[in-house]
């Protein structure tokens, strides 16, 4: 449907046509040296001819559907087609009609299509500039002062998109580049300024007062490097960045603005994974997640869901958790997706049998676990219970229930565990590798570090902390840790569980660790604020259990490589069955046991469980010697 402006806009072209064919055949009939006399009839047909082509073309080419308020290359580039096209046409179809005098000649339709094209190109041009400087007068000075990081094709896209949208709060006042060719120069009519170390002054004399960061690939370790650098002018800095689709994780290919997280400033890039044959093993699928509500175990159904399984149970103890999880995939899915919601604990052996003869699931994973180290220190008895034996439970439902597939979610903590929670946990993967005999379920385990954002990490703690005022508390400024997102994670796991076979324990890669104060720091300059002035970084002293840093192997040298480089096999010798049915007979008549009975079993029965003072007294004797 063409609206009142593309009339007129169609209006203008049709009487630039007509000054177009008019002037043609002035400037012709001018400097021919034959003397010939067109009818005006003919003169007539000839410019019936080229409107019907010209316009037939343009249409063809949906001309008139552009929003010329704003610059397109390939706009113009349609324009000089169809006219091209339709002065062509008309010539041959005025030569096979009319007499040799009478048809249009090939000079008269070059000086046609030439002068008619370039009064088209010169009212959008005209148009664009009117627009461009209406934009940039109207309530320019309540508009905020930005600068651009990055003078190519990425970051001239976006001083277009602030420049010519009237609704941008935005005004462009200077490109930053290293590339000499482009200093001093202008690009939509912003100067290009060099990258230098007078630079930060040179911001704050123009009034910037937020930096844009738009190049075409940005490295983690370039955001942390041009963060740090220009956070000195005390501007808010945003990047220019392709958006992720929520629903598959991936880029859409459409940049937008958005501010720095804490995720672009880690020591490795976020991982964005899109598996279609990963997605096809899970398709219509009865899949049960256990610890369904978590963190980890909600994006598990976030993916899960995405993949469209026969069915979706979430299980889970917690019914507030549960219950925002059924409403955001009922938000998202609605009635494609067959979702069910129990509440039950995994310790529970005959809520357990309900659920898996109720619904039959071919998929499990296993989520649900107590993981916080220092609340499991202090009530090891219910980490036994919900860690280990609510594993065991769910693993003997499955084999029951001939469930295909059954992944655990473990933990680094598990490597050479100093916690309760972590030599639970590596008691947890002993139970799964022992079932490498099962008759008719795969057991896999997958092992992971610390995930961004989720419950009980430290990010959301450090978050309350600046919102708070401060301070920002670390237990220890040595302390390492390995981090990914959660969709990240969640992704992985999907991955690992569709290629796993039997008694398998899977490891993801973390990339390298960061040091938690730079991670304290890093959040606090994201807030606005400067670290230890206007927020203090505190230190608190290791909490009980906690060591100094994580491992993700236990033997860094037994290691397979899978198809994916971010997926590896460790190929530990695992326990049998009857080994791990003797573990456990030492622990079934401790679980009401006190901490320190129950740690003195647990160093029995997994043997790289030592005290937390052990190992990092051990650690800092190294780092002395080194």
């Amino acid at each position: 449907m063409i609206n009142v402006r593309k009339f007129i806009l169609l209006a203008i072209d049709v009487l630039f046509l007509i000054i177009a064919y008019i002037s043609s055949y002035t400037v012709s009939t001018v400097s021919s040296a034959m003397n010939i006399e067109i009818p005006i009839f003919n003169y007539f047909i000839n410019f019936i001819f080229y409107f019907v082509c010209i316009f037939a073309a343009r249409l063809f080419l949906r001309i008139y559907y552009n929003v010329w308020r704003y610059p397109s290359t390939s706009a113009y580039l349609k324009i000089v087609i169809a006219d091209v096209c339709g002065s062509v046409c008309a010539f041959f179809i005025t030569r096979l009609l009319f007499d040799l005098r009478y048809y249009i000649s090939i000079w008269n339709a070059f000086v046609n299509v030439s002068l008619f094209t370039l009064l088209t190109l010169i009212s959008r041009f005209a148009y664009q500039y009117y627009m461009n400087l209406r934009n940039r007068s109207i309530s320019d000075h309540n508009k905020i002062g930005v600068a651009i990081v990055g003078a190519g094709k990425t970051g001239s896209l976006l001083v277009e998109e602030l420049l010519y949208n009237s609704n941008s709060h935005y005004k462009p006042l200077c490109f930053i580049d290293t590339d000499r060719y482009k200093i001093g120069g202008y690009i939509s009519g912003i100067k290009v300024i060099d990258e230098n170390r007078d630079v930060i002054k040179i911001l704050k004399d123009m009034s910037v007062k937020e930096i844009f960061i738009a190049l075409p690939k940005i490295t983690s370790e370039d955001a942390r490097n041009m963060y740090d650098f220009y956070s000195k002018t005390g501007c808010k800095i945003k990047l220019y960045d392709f958006a992720i689709n929520d629903n598959t994780n991936t880029f859409t290919g459409k940049r937008q603005l958005r501010d720095i997280k804490i995720e672009d400033l880690l020591f490795r890039d976020s991982l964005y994974i899109n598996n279609s044959e990963t997605f096809k093993y899970y398709n219509n699928k009865t899949v049960l997640v256990t610890g369904g509500g978590g963190s980890i175990g909600s994006e598990i159904c976030r993916q899960i869901a995405k993949t469209n399984p026969k069915k979706l149970i979430i299980f889970d103890i917690y019914e507030n958790n549960a219950y925002d999880i059924q409403q955001e995939l009922k938000s998202v899915f609605g009635d494609s997706l067959e979702l069910h919601i129990e509440i039950g604990s995994v310790r529970d052996k005959q809520r357990l049998n309900d659920i898996f003869d109720k619904y039959r699931p071919e998929i499990v994973f296993h989520a649900a676990a107590h993981k916080h180290v220092p609340l499991m220190e202090e009530s090891s008895c219910e980490a036994i219970k919900n860690n280990v034996f609510g594993t065991y439970n769910t693993a003997n439902c499955s084999e029951e229930y001939g469930v295909k597939k059954f992944i655990m979610i473990s933990t680094d903590k598990a490597v050479n565990p100093t916690n309760v929670m972590g030599a639970t946990k590596r008691l947890c993967e002993m139970i799964v590798q022992s079932r490498f005999d099962s008759k008719t379920t795969e057991f896999v385990a997958v092992r992971f570090g610390n995930v961004l954002g989720s419950n009980g990490s430290v990010i959301p703690l450090f978050r309350r902390q600046i919102e708070a005022g401060g301070p920002v508390t670390i237990t220890d400024k040595r302390i390492i840790r390995y981090f990914m997102t959660i969709p990240e994670a969640s992704q992985l796991v999907l991955q690992a569980g569709a290629m796993a076979a039997r008694g398998e324990l899977f490891v993801l890669d973390m990339g390298n660790p960061v040091k938690i104060i730079d991670l304290a720091t890093n959040m606090i300059k994201l807030a606005g604020y400067v670290p230890n002035k206007d927020i203090q970084i505190v230190e608190t002293g290791l909490r009980p259990g906690e060591k100094l840093y994580e491992e993700l192997l236990i033997k860094n040298e037994e290691l397979y490589k899978t198809d994916n480089d971010l997926i590896f096999i460790e190929k530990d010798k695992p326990f049998t069955r009857d080994e791990v049915e003797a573990k456990l007979d030492m622990l079934r008549n401790l679980q009401n046991g006190s901490n320190s009975d129950i740690k003195d079993v647990l160093k029995q029965i997994v043997p790289t469980y030592h005290s937390a003072e052990t190992v990092n007294k051990k650690v800092e004797a190294e780092t002395a010697n080194a």
